[in-house]
């Protein structure tokens, strides 16, 4: 139980800080599509908080972008993921 509260406040932080901080540079409207695609998201597989569970959210609000900002988004993603597991560990 401990665990998983650990793992949902670090998704929160990493999810603060890609819109807030600005460490992820994405249009910071999709900060709330994010949030809500996370913590209710469509497909079941991705109920479990991970991070890949909140990649996804990442990748589904940015389909609501138009082709070009979208790539942009979802390649400084991969980068941005990559650093959040490296604090991790």
């Amino acid at each position: 139980m401990a665990r998983n509260g650990i793992e949902q406040r670090r998704s929160k932080d990493d999810r603060l800080r890609g819109f807030i901080e600005s460490e992820l540079e994405v249009p910071k409207h999709l900060a709330r599509r994010v949030h809500d695609l996370y913590f209710e998201p469509q497909y079941e597989e991705f109920r479990p908080r991970t991070l890949w569970s909140l990649s996804n959210a990442f990748t589904s609000a940015f389909k609501e972008l138009d082709p070009i900002p979208q790539f942009k988004a979802t390649a400084k993603l991969g980068g941005f993921l990559e650093e959040r597991l490296a604090r991790k560990f």
